[in-house]
Order: C-alpha cells, then structure tokens, then sequence
C-alpha cells in the first residue's frame, strides 16, 4: 500500500517578516506491506476456511438428502471425503440416518479436528510474525 502524505506548514512571525508567509510543503510517501508472518496466517486461515466450507456443505447437504446424482452435489461430497477420511473410524458410528437424510458423524469430527489443527498453526505462526497479534 503507498500513501502519500500532503502538508503544508505555515509560519508567520509579525515581528520578523511583517508582510511575509514562509510556506514549505512536505511529502512524505510511505510503503507499507505485511510481513512473512501475515502473509502465512492469511493464506493458513484460506485453506482450513476452504476445508471447512467444504465439510459444512457435506454436512448440510447429507441432512438434507440432496440427490447425490447432480454434479455439484457430487463433486462436493467427493473432495470433502478427502478431509473426511482421516477421521471415520474414530467414533462407533460414523453416520446415523434416519429415511434418506443422513448425519455424517465423521464428517462433524473432521470439522472440529481440522478447526483445531487450524488454530494449533495459527498459533505457531503467531510466534514468530514481527508485529504484536
């Protein structure tokens, strides 16, 4: 980001210069970026809210018996499954279903387990960005 900044300053001393203004201007142009530790949290909070999108659409769209033959509904079961994956089998169940709607169990444990390794690196890289969170 630049800014620049405009300011004018203005002296008048009657007793010195009566009839005469001093005006001098000042630019001051400042460049201003993130750090190394911004840009890795910005792009951390990216990819877990991404996941996480992902897991809730999964989620909602099991509930509510979504026709798993349309493409969207399709593709978006098929990627959350790859985040779903490392968490079936934790629990007994890892869905429970009642007629066609469907409570995918794994896929809320994946939500909460892949929330908290977002913030367990968030944290980490809080440590070392230069600037106070």
């Amino acid at each position: 980001m630049t800014r620049e900044e405009h300011r004018t300053v203005v002296t008048d001393d009657p007793m010195r210069y009566p009839t005469r203004q001093v005006a001098s201007e000042i630019h001051d142009i400042v460049e201003s970026q993130p750090s190394g530790g911004e840009v890795a949290r910005r792009v951390i909070v990216l990819v877990f809210g991404i996941v996480q999108i992902l897991l809730v659409l999964r989620i909602v769209l099991l509930l509510v018996a979504a026709n798993q033959a349309q493409p969207l509904v399709n593709a978006i079961l098929t990627l959350s499954q790859l985040f779903v994956a490392p968490f079936e089998g934790i629990l007994g169940t890892d869905a429970l279903s009642s007629n066609a709607s469907i409570l995918d169990v794994a896929a809320v444990v994946a939500l909460i387990g892949w929330s908290v390794l977002e913030l367990v690196i968030l944290w980490a890289v809080n440590i070392f960005r230069r600037e106070s969170a």
